[in-house]
């Protein structure tokens, strides 16, 4: 038994153990939120999820991540993935790639997805960041399509061309079918890089060294300050997510993607 709360990205991270664990033959059970632990139990690496914690008794081995028991966080600056297979006596290879296969009628088909915002707003640059990477991709003939989760529902009206998140297992269908995915450090995008998306993630004040997403098919594009990492203490000005600096590394990439896949369909 597993139980660790937290948000979408925080759940995802802990896969690499629920994998290992039914690889050695344990039947893995997961305490958490039963939205995001699904897809886990859909991909067979846990077999049961609750909300609350059931009766210990009936496991043989339990890690519980909370304040009181097992660190939900590294002592240090390493991979949290890292910190939590090492905290179950774990090691080995697991699954860069989330086995869930693209839906053949997404919506992102042939389009940029693109999250603008995170779980908190200190790690949100303007909305403005965003309209010049849609306009940006308008001008090479790319169409683009806001994802909107429950978070970010007071946007909808800013954003008119929007998905909006009802079912995390749909939702990961039609998203593992985009061409690109942008966003920021957030649970969506570790998911987006998880399924295998090419992905384009905006660091700013958080630290990309112990946060990063799993995946091999993503870029994190950040100003790398020396002021930073500072999350959760970030400063007013949050150079770091200044719109100008971003959008200077971003649209050369953008521009280089686009090149290649259009060379490559050519070939």
């Amino acid at each position: 038994m597993i139980y660790r709360r937290g948000g979408l990205g925080d759940t995802l991270l802990l896969f690499p153990a629920f994998e290992l664990l039914t690889k050695r033959g344990f039947e893995v059970h997961a305490v958490g939120n039963t939205d995001y632990l699904k897809l886990a139990k859909h991909v067979g690496w846990v077999s049961e999820v609750y909300s609350e914690l059931p009766e210990l008794e009936k496991f043989s081995r339990r890690f519980i991540f909370s304040g009181e028991e097992i660190s939900p966080f590294p002592s240090n600056r390493k991979w949290i993935v890292e910190h939590y297979l090492e905290s179950v006596g774990l090691n080995g290879e697991f699954s860069s790639k989330l086995p869930i296969a693209g839906s053949e009628s997404s919506p992102f088909r042939n389009k940029v997805a693109i999250h603008p915002s995170s779980g908190s707003p200190k790690k949100n640059p303007p909305l403005d960041f965003f309209f010049e990477i849609e306009a940006y991709l308008s001008s090479l003939g790319v169409e683009s399509l806001y994802i909107l989760g429950e978070a970010e529902s007071h946007l909808k009206d800013k954003l008119p061309k929007h998905y909006p998140i009802r079912d995390i297992l749909e939702f990961s269908r039609d998203l593992a079918s985009a061409s690109l995915y942008i966003g920021l450090d957030s649970g969506v995008s570790h998911l987006a890089s998880y399924l295998g998306v090419r992905s384009l993630i905006v660091y700013g004040p958080t630290d990309s060294v112990v946060w990063k997403p799993l995946g091999e098919n993503f870029e994190i594009v950040s100003l790398r300050l020396d002021c930073a990492p500072c999350f959760p203490n970030v400063c007013i000005r949050r150079d770091c997510l200044s719109t100008e600096d971003l959008l200077k590394l971003i649209l050369p990439r953008i521009d280089h993607i686009f090149v290649q896949v259009h060379e490559d369909y050519l070939s």
